[in-house]
């Protein structure tokens, strides 16, 4: 069922942080797999000031029965006080993918 499946969207400061967050969610068999886009500008409104802060994209695939200990460990490794955690269901997919996703968020 594709509905278990599901894709997380969040941000780092800089591709070094971005790279150890994905390093580690994928080594700890919380994400499948973890994109990192290219640089972009974020424009948001934080403590009644607007700020604009150059971060990089994540792009992360895991399950519903990971996501709880994911976004606690993201959480963790994330430096900001609140860090971007939005979750995207999954309508469907390629089912081997889905398949795949599965068995990287399985406990080793």
């Amino acid at each position: 069922m594709a509905q278990d499946v599901v894709v997380v969207l969040s941000n780092a400061p800089d591709m070094l942080l971005a790279k150890r967050i994905a390093h580690m969610l994928v080594e700890e068999h919380l994400a499948a797999c973890v994109n990192l886009g290219a640089s972009v500008l974020s424009m948001y409104m934080w403590e009644g000031e607007l700020e604009g802060t150059e971060e990089i994209p994540l792009v992360i695939k895991t399950t519903q029965a990971a996501l709880p200990a994911l976004t606690e460990r993201l959480t963790e490794l994330h430096p900001y006080e609140v860090p971007e955690v939005l979750v995207l269901p999954v309508a469907g997919g390629a089912q081997p993918y889905l398949d795949w996703v599965r068995r990287q968020t399985s406990a080793p």
